[in-house]
């Protein structure tokens, strides 16, 4: 489908940022190389042979006796008995380049735990012998995912809640921004700790009591465009032929609104990742034992003489904030309606 003449434009100044374009690329290739995060750091093989058949233990579950071996439980790959049933039969595995999933513990550890890198574990282990890298790899993944999520559905909301103010005006716009000033005055963190000590906290519990929250940054740039774009001409026209408030506002409005609504879209993704990582952090987020940045920055604090946990939380935190701030400074110049 062929871009109108004014998103071609856009399209054009936004590659030309070249901060921005570069960072788009880079944070999207991070972030499909994550979605595949079981086929880089798992503790199951990609694929077996054994005995002229193929497996698929990253993908299936298989008993020891699908091997040869004795009790109907999940096989071990890693112990030396099941590579011995599998390599008894000319069979072999191939694992991942990371051969630790985000849970995995590292049992052959030479030294106490937190494990500084090596070899085996390229950025060492935190203080439960757990693999760092694949913790990275997997809560780089569950950050984004759960900031877009939240991103995506706080959008919808505020973006309603603005349009409905703007368009509509009078007792509506009123009773809207006295709410507006009541629930943006109320403490956002403190009561997200308190919702989240009431629940055991997940994934969906966490961006259900976030989202209570998160969807009012946008009301006020929506409400805004909606104030003005009520009284052109071409909306009364529309009016003065019979459409529908709603269609008017669908048709003609909100395409104007979304233009400044887009600029500030990398910006709220980058306060969920915050805001996810600070409740990580304290401990009222993602369930204990869940691949966590937040978690891995609580155990560099606790764990000073293992630079190596805080170091890694802190580069990934940095690097993912730095380039959707990039990408976000490249919209707000390609949807600059001065350009």
């Amino acid at each position: 489908m062929a871009l109108s003449p004014i998103n071609q434009r856009r399209f054009a100044l936004f590659k030309a940022h070249k901060r921005g374009w570069y960072a788009l690329w880079l944070f999207l290739g991070l972030f499909v190389l994550s979605l595949g995060a079981e086929l880089i750091a798992n503790d199951k093989p990609l694929l077996v042979s054994f005995d002229g058949q193929w497996y698929v233990p990253v993908v299936k579950r298989y008993p020891e006796t699908a091997f040869g071996g004795e009790f109907p439980l999940e096989a071990d790959y890693k112990s030396p008995y099941m590579r011995e049933l599998i390599d008894s039969k000319g069979g072999w595995m191939l694992w991942p380049p990371i051969p630790y999933s985000y849970d995995s513990i590292n049992y052959e550890l030479k030294v106490p735990a937190p494990a500084p890198p090596s070899a085996d574990n390229w950025l060492g282990t935190d203080d439960q012998g757990r693999d760092v890298l694949a913790r990275v790899i997997y809560g780089f993944r569950i950050s984004v995912l759960f900031a877009l999520t939240l991103t995506l559905l706080s959008s919808i909301i505020g973006v309603a809640a603005g349009a409905l103010q703007g368009f509509y005006g009078g007792w509506v716009d009123l009773v809207g921004q006295r709410f507006l000033e009541i629930w943006s005055g109320l403490p956002v963190l403190y009561l997200l700790i308190i919702l989240a000590s009431f629940v055991e906290p997940n994934f969906w519990w966490l961006l259900g009591i976030m989202l209570l929250f998160s969807w009012m940054s946008l009301v006020d740039v929506v409400r805004a465009e909606f104030l003005r774009g009520r009284n052109l001409e071409y909306v009364r026209a529309a009016r003065a032929l019979g459409m529908g408030n709603g269609a008017i506002m669908y048709r003609h409005i909100l395409p104007n609104a979304m233009v400044s609504t887009m600029t500030f879209l990398p910006f709220i993704l980058t306060g969920a990742i915050g805001t996810l990582t600070a409740l990580d952090f304290l401990g009222f987020g993602l369930p204990p034992g869940s691949p966590s940045l937040g978690e891995l920055v609580a155990q560099g604090k606790s764990n000073l003489q293992a630079p190596w946990l805080g170091i890694s939380a802190f580069a990934v935190l940095a690097l993912m904030l730095t380039l959707l701030v990039f990408i976000g400074e490249a919209a707000r110049d390609a949807f600059d309606p001065r350009k």
